[in-house]
């Protein structure tokens, strides 16, 4: 079984759909996905379909949205895709799992028995530890590969066709947020690489979508320069400190300002962003 959240949302097992195409449901699943193998309690559950002041109707409607949950897992299991009861059947090799141990009712709560593998928004949280702490152990070919592999698994905004109640706001907001972390420290893995040229279109347009970024500007910054356009460099700058000073009535951060004089004489433009942060630099998403 296999659920993608990164995106739009989509489950199958071997072919067979899951996905039911009531909003709440909907809800349920993809949350329940999010804590894959952790228990979900029920007042999160409601709280996310509801809101703050749930119905009085809520648990006994959600009992009967976790049954459709079911009904579906089991017309997967069985390969008829019909949501009809369950048959009774013999198949050759180990047992397979039956819905209710794979959607299983725990004290308070309800948990979804899958490997981290199986749903997508967990593979990429594993392929980004991995990436950033190859990065961290100054290996950055393995850092770029897996931070690349992470970054593959998104089809789109994190659960675009799901209403967002509460916790799956919460959750979509921290997957973007890593998205973004991981797309940055790729880049710059890159460039280290000596792959600046491969980068500098997409971080042409990344600047444009988040144009209060300074991570995002210093790094075209550093792929301008080092391809030998330290005028683009100083134009990104001025760019980048225009917005800001108009935007939010900020200066650029000392380290931004590093990387600056680092680029006006002409010196190692990636070594002068690498060096000490104390301040440390602003990554607003606006945009």
């Amino acid at each position: 079984m296999h659920i993608k959240l990164l995106g739009t949302l989509h489950a199958e097992r071997a072919g067979v759909p899951i996905v039911p195409s009531a909003a709440k449901p909907r809800q349920i699943l993809a949350l329940l996905a999010l804590h894959s193998r952790h228990i979900v309690p029920v007042a999160d559950l409601m709280e996310e379909v509801w809101g703050a002041g749930p119905p009085r109707s809520a648990p006994t409607t959600l009992q009967t949205y976790i049954l459709q949950l079911r009904r579906r897992l089991r017309a997967a299991l069985d390969g008829s895709g019909q949501l009809v009861p369950a048959r009774p059947a013999v198949p050759p090799g180990p047992p397979q799992p039956t819905d209710k141990e794979i959607l299983a009712t725990r004290h308070g709560g309800y948990q979804l028995q899958l490997a981290d593998s199986a749903v997508d928004a967990l593979e990429f949280e594993r392929l980004t530890r991995l990436g950033h702490a190859a990065f961290e152990g100054d290996d950055m070919h393995t850092a770029a590969r897996l931070l690349a592999e992470a970054l593959a698994l998104w089809r789109g905004p994190a659960l675009a066709d799901v209403p967002h109640g509460t916790h799956l706001s919460i959750e979509v907001t921290r997957l973007e947020e890593s998205r973004l972390g991981a797309l940055e420290r790729r880049i710059h893995a890159d460039l280290r690489l000596g792959r600046h040229r491969e980068v500098l279109a997409e971080l042409c347009a990344l600047r444009g979508r988040h144009p209060l970024h300074e991570n995002l500007h210093a790094l075209l910054m550093v792929a301008y320069h080092q391809d030998g356009r330290s005028s683009d460099a100083l134009i990104a700058y001025r760019r980048l400190r225009g917005t800001l000073v108009e935007e939010l009535g900020l200066e650029p951060s000392p380290r931004i300002d590093r990387l600056h004089q680092a680029v006006l004489r002409g010196e190692d433009a990636l070594a002068a962003w690498r060096g000490p942060n104390p301040a440390g630099a602003r990554t607003g998403l606006a945009g």
